[in-house]
């Protein structure tokens, strides 16, 4: 199986400090849906991992949530692409958990639901908590410049890093062929 962990805000869709609260504030990235096509096309299977502390802040509700993992699934679906799996955290950063990246929670689910070993697996994010939690796990981690990609690269300087998500895409592209 050829898997990719990608995380959700900054990534494919736009970062807000606000928190993303509705479908009606999701606005994908320029490219990063035909970025996703282009993985499943290519016989990827496409998983998301995304902190949502949100929920756990009382700002947004779980069926507030998978409405706007609907958005995300229907935006990815009309450009092509299909996400096989999302995985989040709803716990705020006080609350300890496991899932939380830079824990390993969320990636031992994906590891579990897929029964495959993450090591060598491509998880692009956009934050040093993303990197950290796929170091940990022996995925192959992949920043990305949108977001909050240029703190993370002033924090991890040695990173593979990419201007946005199609260029990641287009590097593991070139990798198989």
């Amino acid at each position: 199986m050829k898997l990719v962990i990608l995380d959700r805000d900054g990534v494919i869709n736009q970062e807000s400090d606000a928190y993303i609260k509705s479908p009606e504030e999701w606005f994908s990235l320029p490219g990063s849906l035909e970025a996703i096509a282009r993985l499943h096309k290519n016989g990827y299977t496409v998983v998301v991992a995304s902190n949502q502390s949100g929920v756990g802040r009382g700002y947004f509700t779980l069926d507030t949530l998978a409405a706007i993992h609907g958005r995300l699934r229907r935006e990815v679906e009309a450009a092509g692409g299909k996400i096989d799996g999302i995985f989040f955290c709803p716990h705020r950063p006080e609350d300890n958990c496991d899932c939380r990246k830079p824990k390993t929670g969320l990636f031992k689910q994906i590891s579990e639901r897929y029964k495959v070993d993450l090591r060598g697996v491509p998880m692009i994010g956009d934050t040093a908590r993303d990197i950290i939690a796929a170091r940990a796990m022996g995925c192959r981690p992949i920043l990305v410049l949108t977001g909050r990609g240029h703190q993370a690269l002033e924090a991890l300087p040695d990173v593979e890093h990419y201007a946005d998500l199609a260029a990641a895409v287009t590097q593991l592209m070139a990798e198989i062929h």
